[in-house]
């Protein structure tokens, strides 16, 4: 209930008002039904922009992050999320990949629209990197449209480190419903799931005018990290304990 309160009282209008965003292939989003929808992700204004402008309901995988912050602002940040009907995935260990597609899949189950970042994480430099198979699993499995979406220009409104986006008008593009049928039944096999993610990269960058990188980008987050930290010890020290 309180997720159409956001959408439409809100949250919704308010970004319609601040964003003004272009609206482009809203069409191809399915109005019935189980459906993927996988976007590039830039900013942390991506998970409220998509959904305030698709007509129906569509729940994200966020990282449990969000769910677990201390203190008040932890708190208030937590129930947010939860009121707007995401749900919260590990990212640690080993197991952490698989406990996303249960969740995934239990909400196509449902016959819903699931939201997916591929990249796994925000672009640190507003480049498109390389996909994770999870979103190819969960399309197979579930038989499922995958609908690409690129959010162009939420990079510059609010880049990664920066707490309030710049007042700026944003395009939200879908492109044509991606049919994999004629992989079913090779959802365990590694080229396949590799194939299906690599064509649903290449149509979000399509959409989206991006650079592309055919690295993940968490491996060159944690290199820059590294590099950084060589450099000037003193503003990077190393991190006491595990």
């Amino acid at each position: 209930m309180f997720y159409y309160v956001l959408k439409y009282v809100l949250l919704g209008p308010l970004l319609r008002v601040l964003f003004r965003p272009r609206i482009e292939g809203l069409e191809h989003v399915p109005d019935e039904g189980a459906a993927i929808v996988a976007g590039n992700h830039l900013s942390f204004s991506d998970h409220f922009l998509m959904p305030a402008i698709l007509k129906r309901r569509i729940t994200f995988l966020a990282k449990a992050e969000y769910f677990t912050g201390p203190g008040i602002k932890g708190r208030l940040t937590a129930a947010f999320f939860h009121s707007a009907g995401q749900i919260p995935v590990d990212r640690s260990g080993r197991d952490a990949g698989q406990a996303a597609i249960r969740e995934g899949l239990g909400v196509l189950d449902k016959g819903e629209l699931l939201g997916i970042y591929p990249e796994g994480t925000r672009s640190h430099d507003g480049r498109l990197y390389k996909g994770k198979v999870g979103v190819a699993v969960m399309a197979l499995r579930a038989g499922v449209p995958v609908v690409p979406c690129a959010m162009v220009g939420t990079f510059e409104i609010q880049p990664p480190g920066q707490k309030l986006p710049k007042i700026k008008r944003v395009t939200v593009r879908f492109g044509e419903p991606l049919d994999f049928s004629r992989y079913a039944g090779m959802e365990n096999e590694k080229a396949a799931i590799r194939a299906v993610t690599d064509e649903i990269m290449y149509a979000i960058l399509g959409l989206s005018g991006q650079e592309y990188v055919d690295r993940y980008a968490a491996e060159v987050k944690a290199e820059q990290q590294a590099e950084a930290q060589a450099q000037n010890p003193k503003r990077f020290p190393p991190r006491r304990g595990r």
